[in-house]
């Protein structure tokens, strides 16, 4: 038995067995003040105010958390963090002026990643992400979803899924994988855009499917990268091998990929700069969770999401980081929440809500984890601030204490 005793806030997120927040709903948060809560293995038992709380066994591990809030551990719901290499290079020559279209076209972005991950072995892989995993789980992270598509030949995708399998073992984190072979045409297919997309569907496909290393199934759905209808083919045939779908959608270009992502019933449709009105419609219409990714925004000097229409509009939306080498280059997920508070107009309680229930919901997970509600897995977070406010507004720092995952503490500062 694990007790959390005397926290200045317990932020609950939800109270009701809700899975997602839309709307307004998205700031309500459930807040208990001067309150404990009560972990009896790998779940929640009790949570209410410290003056209820009941007499404790001898062998209770209590955890004093005056002065400090406890919220459920966050879950990033969008992570490439299988790689190697750096690409600091593309970083200054974006500086000078060059797009990320302009790089990839000179044979830089993801396809330069590629190489380098193809010269891996899964070993090596695994020691790469070890530490970015560790940096994620001190910033209060306790559950990640992982991304392939650094390999885009059927063994080094499965190289890399199988890297991500090895370190789900290792834990403490939870990682959820998934299977995004579709994130560019390889330089050997440049000339041949429906032979991979064939093999994609005909041998990538199945063979990650018989080998129950990815749970979702991820397109790069976007104009010079994989074509809607491209995308369509390759999310129907994941779908009829059982894998829950993912898309990255509109981030560059209005594409339609959020209308695809609503139509064929995603659990999410991520990064959204470039959403437009009738996109919008259709998540709202929807139980397609709006995953957005305001580090990226931020790194490539692009304009920001449209958050505050997506949740005005009913969209549930949640927040991630999009670690990866080009792009989003970092693992401090609370200060991606101070970016959606500055640059997207997001409400603090908003943020909380975006990076724990909704992001679980955009893993399927939100039954299980992303509130603080009895009977839920024990992932907590416990931050060194009297108000969950602070998290953001002292943007930058780390206010972790202590990381419990599962009921365990894994992570004390």
């Amino acid at each position: 038995m694990l007790v959390v005793r005397n926290a200045a806030q317990v932020v609950c997120v939800a109270a009701d067995g809700s899975r997602r927040k839309c709307g307004a709903d998205l700031r309500n948060i459930h807040i208990r003040e001067q309150a404990s809560v009560i972990l009896r293995g790998e779940r929640i038992d009790w949570l209410g105010p410290t003056s209820a709380l009941p007499p404790l066994p001898p062998y209770a591990q209590v955890l004093d958390a005056t002065g400090k809030t406890v919220l459920p551990g966050f879950v990033d719901s969008h992570t490439h963090l299988i790689f190697a290499g750096s690409r600091a290079e593309e970083f200054e020559q974006r500086l000078r002026g060059a797009t990320y279209q302009e790089i990839a076209a000179q044979g830089g972005g993801i396809n330069a990643t590629v190489q380098r991950v193809r010269h891996s072995s899964a070993a090596e892989l695994q020691a790469l992400a070890r530490p970015r995993l560790q940096r994620l789980l001190e910033f209060g992270v306790t559950t990640v979803e992982v991304k392939s598509g650094y390999g885009l030949s059927l063994a080094d995708e499965l190289k890399s899924l199988t890297a991500i399998a090895e370190l789900n073992r290792e834990g403490p984190w939870e990682l959820v994988p998934t299977f995004l072979g579709a994130h560019a045409v390889p330089p050997e297919y440049g000339h041949d855009r429906a032979g991979y997309l064939r093999l994609l569907v005909e041998e990538m496909l199945p063979a990650v499917a018989e080998a129950k290393l990815a749970e979702f199934c991820d397109v790069f759905c976007e104009t010079g990268v994989f074509r809607l209808e491209e995308s369509r083919t390759l999310l129907a045939a994941a779908a009829k091998l059982g894998f829950k779908l993912k898309l990255h959608a509109d981030e560059l270009t209005p594409l339609g990929g959020a209308e695809l992502a609503a139509q064929l019933n995603a659990a999410s449709a991520d990064h959204l700069l470039c959403i437009t009105e009738r996109g919008i419609d259709a998540l709202a219409a929807s139980g397609t969770v709006a995953t957005l990714l305001p580090g990226t925004a931020f790194f490539l000097g692009m304009n920001y999401a449209p958050a505050r229409k997506l949740i005005e509009r009913g969209v549930a939306v949640a927040l991630a980081s999009d670690c990866n080498p080009g792009t989003c280059p970092t693992e401090n997920l609370p200060l991606v929440g101070a970016m959606a508070c500055t640059q997207m107009k997001m409400l603090p309680a908003e943020v909380v809500a975006a990076l724990t229930i909704n992001a679980a919901a955009a893993l399927g997970r939100a039954e299980r984890i992303g509130s603080i509600e009895p009977d839920k897995q024990a992932d907590l977070t416990i931050f060194d601030v009297p108000d969950y406010r602070q998290l953001f507004y002292h943007f930058g720092v780390n206010h972790v204490w202590r990381v419990i995952k599962r009921g365990r503490v894994v992570h004390a500062a």
